[in-house]
């Protein structure tokens, strides 16, 4: 029985979410599974803790991995107490961040110190790479990084990984390594693996430091325990160690991030870091129909390495699960095609309804070539807007006016636009600043320098020098005299304009350029969008929320009517009435290399459980017996994560697994297993029902095109070729088209393939 009814937040709980949210100290393990409501049981935990422990929001942290997942927490708690508190539900990046703002001189750094992005880091690393004289084809940069930051997440620092080098690869990556820090310290700039170590460092250089934070966040809080790394793990044991009031919540069967570091064993032995731990299961899902998650645990059952546990529900057991074996990728995408279409014109679905879950981005291809023009579609994890070119540049502008030490912005924009300070001008601009002992732009500031040098190049030298000098002074001594800081909005308009970048395209006048000025412009409301949401906001602060922004894997998109195609890592967190998860195939789902290893593959199984899952009514799995991936066509096996599930919870219309049989043959298989595919048997009425749904899919997709009155200014299309636009003229028969991608068109209203999106 609830003997919390008189308190309405926690009346809704069941039993174990109950105890979990009203069990405030000592060490707390919740495992919540999939759909499990640990938000609603973390929030209204947070909320007993301080409105009937009166225990202090000063004294809690709660961490977790994306800004969304920060935002969605507090806002909810807040709702909870009414109104706003002093309190730190944060990303782990933020959290340390803020750790590091207000203790730089300690970990090593000047104030103002910026934090490199992977565009920045890769800059670093390609100088280092043609300074050092290394092969660039065999220590690609994504390679040399990839190198840096796991050995960050592993604590070790370039001189320890020059120590262990023994080979001549290693001691190349450690040469490297060691430049790479040397030029992020002289920089006085991050990156993002630094946050955390550097947090740690920290912690252990200055006792006294991690005594501060501890005795200030008494009880710590921590989302998504099973997708902590090393670095994490050690940060909040640090934390937790002395008053042991943490509450890890997480769920093992959906550890998936282990090749990005996470590591599963961190909520595996919470109970062994600290004895006496509570362990509380939340098995009750709110998300799913019966079947599928009959199914999931089918999958997820023969994992050794789990806790035991199993979710279960009040609802219907639902519909039943649908397998279908294609003939190929294009059938396989024919078929899913088909279903969303049937779902839509006959079973009055929204195309939002549904996503097509897939193991790797290459699957999208065929479903990408099926849906355009038929059914309007997105593909999540597409170049983001803060990745485009001028936005970036923008940004660069901003980072040096906040540390005019920042060498990589520095290179970035001196020749953005073209001030004709080339790469010769800016190689001897950084000798002597590495001469001098200073930065390249306190070189260019230099007169007698400047005066060498071509009349074009000291022109440009003297304007860029000026215009960073001037907005320094707009962002220390700016209009707002109570603050002390000038509006970013004004700085960005000064550098915007006398930078001569807006100009430049503007005097361009190509449609890309076109393109380029409306992305700006929309950077500027999004700068005034955030202004508006913290009316204190200097520049400093709006660039760290941009750079913390950017990890967010993250981006959601906009919400409108259209199919998800997303890859399975991508979907976690998400839920979607209808999922496709097409390639159940061994070499493809699990993959080839995982199959190698009992960890890869109980990985894999665990990204099959996350898939499935996402499925709130209907589930449809798929594979093809050929498959044509990364330009080879090769025979398949039916995955065995498909033989794991019950035949059971499969619609009679469903294809048998192991239906098919493969003899011996020359052909080679994904998995190294050759086989030859034998005849399917004729079916009449299959075959009469399959011509039915193509004639019936014909036809829709041939219906009469709409007239030149439907379009009107400001509505939102589709291209098959040009993508998304806004129509921006109607001028008779003719549209002028502002499309995301292909700049400004003019097109044929009457002939035109256009799909209305709203």
């Amino acid at each position: 029985m609830n003997k919390y009814t008189d308190i309405p937040y926690l009346s809704t709980l069941n039993e174990p979410q109950l105890e979990a949210a009203t069990h405030t100290e000592g060490p707390l393990l919740i495992l919540a599974g999939a759909g499990s409501g640990k938000t609603a049981t973390m929030t209204r935990r947070i909320a007993y803790m301080i409105l009937e422990k009166n225990i202090s929001p000063y004294h809690i942290l709660a961490v977790t991995f994306t800004n969304k997942a920060a935002k969605e927490m507090r806002e909810r708690v807040e709702s909870l107490v009414g109104g706003h508190l002093n309190m730190w539900i944060m990303t782990f990046h933020s959290a340390c961040l803020r750790i590091l703002r207000m203790n730089a001189e300690l970990a090593g750094y000047a104030d103002g110190f910026v934090i490199y992005d992977p565009v920045d880091q890769k800059t670093v690393i390609k100088n280092l790479i043609k300074s050092q004289n290394v092969d660039d084809k065999m220590f690609t940069p994504n390679y040399v990084l990839s190198v840096i930051s796991d050995a960050k997440e592993k604590g070790v620092d370039s001189s320890r990984f020059g120590a262990n080098a023994a080979s001549i690869k290693e001691k190349v990556l450690a040469r490297l390594y060691q430049g790479y820090e040397k030029t992020l310290k002289k920089n006085n700039a991050m990156d993002f693996d630094d946050m955390i170590w550097k947090t740690v460092k920290l912690f252990r250089q200055y006792p006294d430091v991690l005594e501060e934070y501890r005795n200030r966040f008494r009880y710590i809080m921590v989302d998504e325990y099973q997708d902590t790394n090393t670095m994490q793990y050690q940060l909040v044991k640090a934390l937790a160690a002395e008053h042991r009031n943490i509450c890890v919540v997480g769920d093992d069967d959906q550890c998936i991030y282990e090749w990005r570091g996470a590591d599963i064993r961190n909520i595996l032995s919470f109970e062994k870091d600290f004895p006496g731990a509570k362990v509380i299961k939340l098995e009750q899902n709110y998300r799913s129909s019966g079947n599928i998650l009959k199914a999931a645990h089918d999958v997820i059952s023969h994992n050794r390495g789990r806790k035991d546990k199993r979710l279960w529900t009040a609802s219907e057991d639902g519909s039943l699960l649908t397998y279908k074996r294609l003939d190929n990728e294009k059938a396989e995408a024919r078929f899913v095609a088909g279903q969303i279409q049937d779902m839509v014109l006959d079973g009055g679905r929204r195309y939002g309804d549904f996503a097509v879950l897939y193991r790797t981005n290459a699957q999208s291809r065929a479903f990408e070539e099926f849906f355009r023009g038929t059914i309007p579609y997105e593909v999540r994890g597409s170049l983001k807007f803060y990745d485009r070119k001028e936005i970036k540049d923008m940004i660069a502008y901003l980072r040096l006016v906040v540390n005019p030490s920042d060498e990589v912005a520095f290179d970035r924009v001196i020749n953005e636009p073209k001030r004709g300070l080339g790469d010769r001008t800016v190689e001897k601009i950084r000798v002597i600043a590495a001469q001098r002992g200073v930065g390249m732009l306190d070189v260019l500031a230099d007169e007698e320098v400047v005066s060498g040098l071509s009349a074009k190049a000291g022109a440009g030298a003297r304007s860029f020098v000026s215009l960073i000098a001037e907005c320094r002074s707009m962002m220390n001594y700016g209009r707002d005299e109570d603050t002390g800081h000038g509006s970013v909005s004004d700085i960005y308009d000064r550098i915007l304009v006398g930078s001569g970048y807006l100009a430049s395209l503007e005097n361009s006048r190509t449609i890309e350029a076109e393109s380029r000025i409306e992305n700006l412009l929309e950077f500027k409301s999004a700068i005034i969008d955030r202004e508006l949401e913290d009316g204190m906001l200097t520049l400093t602060d709006f660039l760290e929320q941009m750079t913390l922004d950017a990890d967010v894997e993250k981006t959601e998109g906009e919400e409108t009517d259209r199919v998800v195609l997303m890859t399975m890592h991508s979907a976690k967190g998400l839920e979607f009435p209808v999922v496709f998860m097409p390639g159940m195939e061994d070499g493809l789902f699990p993959g080839r290399r995982s199959m190698d290893s009992e960890a890869g593959l109980e990985e894999e199984r665990r990204l099959c459980y996350v898939g499935i899952t996402r499925a709130k009514e209907s589930l449809f799995l798929s594979s093809a017996i050929t498959r044509t991936l990364y330009g080879r066509t090769d025979y398949t096996r039916e995955s065995q994560f498909l033989k794991e599930i019950d035949p059971s919870l499969l619609d009679p219309d469903s294809d048998r697994v192991g239906r098919y049989s493969y003899p011996e043959n020359t052909m080679s298989g994904t998995t190294g297993v050759t086989y030859t595919r034998t005849s399917r048997p004729f079916d009449p009425v299959r075959q009469q029902s399959d011509q039915l749904k193509r004639k019936n899919r014909e036809l829709r997709r041939s219906a009469p095109a709409r007239s030149n009155a439907a379009y009107r200014q400001g509505m939102k299309v589709r291209h098959a070729k040009f993508g998304d636009g806004l129509i921006i003229e109607t001028d008779g028969s003719v549209l002028k088209v502002a499309f995301d991608r292909a700049g400004i068109k003019k097109l044929a209203a009457g002939v035109a393939p256009l799909e209305i999106l709203e």
